[in-house]
């Protein structure tokens, strides 16, 4: 469980200020990066950051710890966020923004990384590039960038359900690396 984020919801859904600045300080760096990853501009990125902390603070009963981890519930509303930023300035995201090599030097494992969000970050960065490369591109593009499916066959020049097909077998060969990595 995370009994810390657990508890710092409840008092948010009390309307509890200082439990939202608490969690703003865990994770504002987190979630700035990925915004300022998809965004690219400091200040966009500042602001929705601003945003998917008061999303937090009008939907902290949405998060259900059943489904999955804190931290991705709010990393995945933070990149939605970012990109519907995007979509209303009407600009694309950068295809080459992603630069992951310096932060996959080396492959931690998880009793290395200690499982932290971060560590589980680096340690998927690792296994990213285990993947063959069409499949890693595709994958950065589409989670990390905002792609669509679509949009990734037109600019790369792929029929549809090989874009498809070739994000599944990735995701697929992921989630397996990382069962492996995590000893699931």
């Amino acid at each position: 469980m995370q009994p810390t984020e657990i508890r710092l919801l409840k008092r948010i859904a009390r309307r509890d200020q200082d439990a939202l600045m608490e969690l703003y300080q865990l994770y504002c760096n987190q979630v700035y990066a990925l915004v300022l990853r998809v965004l690219r501009h400091p200040g966009l990125a500042e602001e929705v950051t601003q945003d998917v902390f008061l999303k937090v603070w009008h939907q902290s009963d949405r998060w259900n710890p059943n489904l999955g981890r804190f931290h991705s519930w709010l990393l995945t509303m933070a990149r939605n966020a970012a990109i519907d930023r995007l979509r209303m300035e009407g600009r694309r995201p950068i295809a080459d923004a992603l630069d992951f090599e310096d932060a996959t030097a080396h492959l931690h494992s998880p009793a290395e990384t200690g499982g932290t969000p971060w560590a589980d970050g680096q340690l998927l960065r690792g296994l990213l590039y285990r993947l063959p490369e069409d499949q890693r591109l595709l994958i950065e593009l589409a989670f990390f960038q905002g792609y669509t499916h679509s949009e990734l066959a037109e600019s790369l020049n792929l029929p549809l359900g090989t874009v498809k097909t070739r994000l599944r077998t990735g995701m697929q060969k992921l989630r397996a690396l990382w069962e492996e990595a995590v000893g699931v």
